[in-house]
């Protein structure tokens, strides 16, 4: 089956099969930023911004995001400049391994393109369904309200 998808911004065609699971073809595609965990749609290591909306890849078919807008961790920012999230994120040490943080990232760009300043239970709901091993969420919640502020600051 062909797949007509906008990715990043760009238009994309890919053969699909009827079976796979979108983070298969991303990942295939050569978007290695979408990280295969749990398969399952519980780790949200697999997220990606559908029409601007979070989804876990791992569990969607591919076929179902047919000429639809789809965002990865690589569609924020590029090493040479980076999305203020990601830079926030860098800046207050929100990172360990860095596996969960696109997933992360792309949660919390969801939250803050519709709530410019959120509280921290919002921020906390945002993030539920990310799971991180390595940190205990207090430096990602910190770096949200520094991003979030840095974002208004701006009007990004």
């Amino acid at each position: 089956m062909k797949l007509n998808v906008r990715i990043n911004g760009k238009d994309k065609s890919f053969r699909v099969g009827p079976e796979e699971v979108l983070l298969d073809v991303l990942r295939r595609e050569g978007y290695t930023g979408v990280k295969r965990g749990c398969r399952k749609g519980d780790c949200g290591a697999c997220a990606v911004l559908i029409d601007n909306e979070l989804f876990n890849s791992c569990v969607l078919p591919a076929m179902s995001v047919a000429g639809k807008d789809v965002i990865t961790i690589e569609g924020i920012g590029t090493p040479n400049a980076l999305h203020v999230l990601q830079r926030t994120f860098l800046e207050e040490g929100a990172v360990q391994c860095g596996f969960c943080t696109p997933g992360m990232i792309l949660a919390v760009k969801a939250l803050l393109d519709r709530n410019e300043d959120p509280n921290e239970t919002e921020i906390k709901e945002a993030l539920d369904g990310n799971l991180c091993r390595c940190t205990g969420y207090v430096k990602i919640i910190k770096a949200v309200k520094k991003a979030a502020r840095s974002m208004r600051e701006v009007g990004e």
